[in-house]
C-alpha cells in the first residue's frame, strides 16, 4: 500500500559566543575537565539571576535575516519544566509563544521558528550502577528552529540539514559539528493513507547527516509494517542506535501542556526596535551559500562537484578566493586553478592534515601560470605540486631543479623521436600504413623515454613530420 510520508525537524545548533546564555561561564565545547566552565548561575544555585546574552539573540536574528523571516518585535523568555538531572534547576529557559524569528524558507523547506534557549549539562550512563552528570554544557546558548511539516523524503531532510550547518559557519554563529554535539537534529516522522497526518514520532539522538536519512528510513518502513499488520503507531519519542541501525523507544511524547510554560518572571521582556546592535542586520550578512553558487556559476561556469566543493570546503574556498583575486580575474587561468585545486591539491590535503601546508596561493599562481604556458605537463604540474605541497618555494624553481620543466625545443627533442622509431619500427610501419591511433603509442613512449618532461604536442607533430 503506498503511504504519504509527512517529515518535519527541529534542529537545535549551539551558538558560537565568548560565553554562556545567562552567565560568564566560558562557553568552550572542547574542555575536556568535567564541571570546570560552571558557576551559581549556570547550576542553579539559590538566589541567582540570570542575564541575557546579547550576542547569541544576535546570532539568531542574523540568521533569520538570512533565510527571509520575520524578526520579532516584542519577545521573552519562559520557563520549560520537567525534572531531568542535566537540568539543574528542573526547568529550561526557553521560549515558547514569543520567538525571535518565524517563517521563513531554506533549501525549499518552510520554517515555522527558529528560537533561543540554554542548553542542558550531558550524561554519562555507562558507570555501572550510577551515572554522572557534567554541567559544563549547561547554560550554552541553544537556537532550535522547527520546520513545517512539509518534507516528504529523507533526502529532502538531510539536503535541509546539510545547508542549515552550511549557514551556520558562513554567518559564524555556529561550527555546527554533528560529531561534537554542537548540531542535533531530531526528526518527527508520519505516514498516512490519507491526506490527514498520521500519528507523529520524533526521533532523537541522530549525529550525522547518514543517519538522518537511515532514521527516517527505517521508522518509515516501522510504520508501514505496523500499519500492515492492523495496529496503531504509538506517540512517542525513540532513539536512533547507529549501531543497530535502528530506533528503539524512549519515552511518551509530551506535548506542550506536559511543560507547563509560564513566563520567566527573572528575565526582562525585550522590545528589539529599541535595541541599536539589532538593527540594520542584513548589511552585517557575508555573501550567503546560495549566493556563492549562483555567482560561481554565472561567473565560471563551473561543473557542479566544483562549485560544490569551492561553497562548502572553508579552507578551499579561501584558497580559492585568494588565488582568482591574484588572477585578476583572467576566467581561463581560474578555471584551470580550480581544476588543480579542486582535484590534485585536494586530494593532497585530504591525504595530509587538510590544510594546503606550503602550498601557497602566490607559488600556486605561479604553477598556474606555467602550466597555462606549456612549461609544464599536466603530469609534471601535479609532479610539481605535491612538491610544493611538502617543501613550499616558487613554483618555477622546483620544476626545474627536479627536471619538470616541459621540452619544446625541437632540436633537444628530434633525438628521442628517432630513438623511439627505431626501437619500434613495427608500430612506426603501421601508422604509415594508416593505423592513425599508433601514433599515440609513440608520442606515449617518447613521454616515457623523456621522463615526462617533452611537450606531447611538440611530440606529436614531430612523429608526423619523420615518418611522412
Amino acid at each position: 500500500m503506498a503511504y504519504k510520508v509527512t517529515i518535519g525537524l527541529e534542529i537545535h545548533a549551539e551558538l558560537k559566543t565568548n560565553t554562556k546564555m545567562f552567565c560568564q561561564c566560558k562557553n568552550d565545547p572542547d574542555e575536556e575537565k568535567p564541571n570546570w566552565n560552571i558557576c551559581p548561575v549556570c547550576t542553579a544555585q539559590p538566589g541567582t539571576l540570570p542575564v541575557i546574552n546579547k550576542k547569541a539573540v544576535e546570532h539568531v536574528l542574523r540568521v533569520g535575516t538570512a533565510l527571509g523571516s520575520n524578526l520579532a518585535d516584542f519577545t521573552e523568555w519562559d520557563r520549560k519544566n520537567y525534572f531531568y538531572p542535566d537540568i539543574p534547576k528542573n526547568y529550561q529557559i526557553s521560549q515558547y509563544k514569543y520567538p525571535l524569528v518565524s517563517g521563513g524558507t531554506l533549501a525549499g523547506v518552510d520554517i515555522t521558528r527558529i528560537h533561543l534557549e540554554e542548553d542542558t549539562g550531558s550524561s554519562q550512563h555507562d558507570q555501572g550502577d550510577y551515572s554522572l552528570v557534567n554541567y559544563n554544557r549547561a547554560g550554552v546558548p541553544l537556537m532550535e528552529l522547527v520546520t513545517e511539516p512539509v518534507i516528504h523524503d529523507a533526502e529532502t531532510a538531510m539536503r535541509f540539514a546539510k545547508e542549515l550547518q552550511l549557514l551556520l559557519r558562513y554567518l559564524g554563529a555556529s561550527d555546527a559539528n554533528m560529531e561534537k554535539g554542537e548540531m542535533r537534529v531530531e526528526a518527527n516522522i508520519s505516514i498516512s493513507e490519507t491526506e490527514t497526518f498520521g500519528t507523529k514520532v520524533e526521533v532523537k539522538n541522530i549525529n550525522s547527516f547518514k543517519s538522518v536519512g537511515d532514521a527516517i528510513a527505517y521508522e518509515i518502513k516501522r510504520h508501514a509494517e505496523v500499519l500492515g499488520r492492523g495496529e496503531k503507531i504509538v506517540q512517542e519519542t525513540r532513539g536512533w542506535d547507529e549501531n543497530a541501525s535502528k530506533t528503539f523507544s524512549q519515552r511518551k511524547k509530551e506535548s506542550a501542556n506536559d511543560y507547563r510554560y509560564f513566563p520567566d518572571p527573572d528575565l526582562p521582556k525585550m522590545q528589539i526596535s529599541e535595541i541599536p546592535e539589532f538593527q540594520n542586520l542584513k548589511g552585517t550578512l557575508p555573501e550567503l551559500p546560495w549566493e556563492k553558487r549562483e555567482r560561481l556559476q554565472k561567473e565560471y561556469d563551473f561543473p557542479d562537484f566544483i562549485t560544490e566543493m569551492l561553497v562548502t570546503n572553508e579552507i578551499v574556498r579561501d584558497f580559492f578566493e585568494k588565488v582568482a583575486s591574484g588572477l585578476s580575474g583572467d576566467k581561463e587561468l581560474i578555471k584551470l586553478a580550480s581544476n588543480y585545486l579542486t582535484s590534485d591539491l585536494a586530494a593532497l590535503m585530504k591525504a595530509g592534515d587538510g590544510t594546503p601546508w606550503k602550498v601557497t596561493p602566490e607559488n600556486f599562481i605561479g604553477l598556474m601560470h606555467m602550466v597555462h604556458a606549456g612549461d609544464v605537463s599536466s603530469r609534471g604540474a601535479k609532479d610539481t605540486l605535491a612538491i610544493l605541497y611538502k617543501e613550499g618555494g616558487d613554483a618555477n624553481v622546483v620544476a626545474e631543479k627536479n627536471g619538470l620543466i616541459q621540452k619544446s625545443d625541437a632540436g633537444a627533442l628530434e633525438a628521442i623521436v628517432k630513438e623511439v622509431i627505431t626501437a619500434n619500427q613495427g608500430v612506426a610501419d603501421e601508422y604509415k600504413a594508416g593505423k592513425l591511433a599508433s601514433l599515440q603509442y609513440l608520442v606515449g613512449q617518447g613521454m616515457k623515454a623523456s621522463k615526462g618532461s617533452a611537450n606531447p604536442q611538440v611530440l606529436s607533430e614531430l612523429f608526423k613530420k619523420s615518418l611522412e
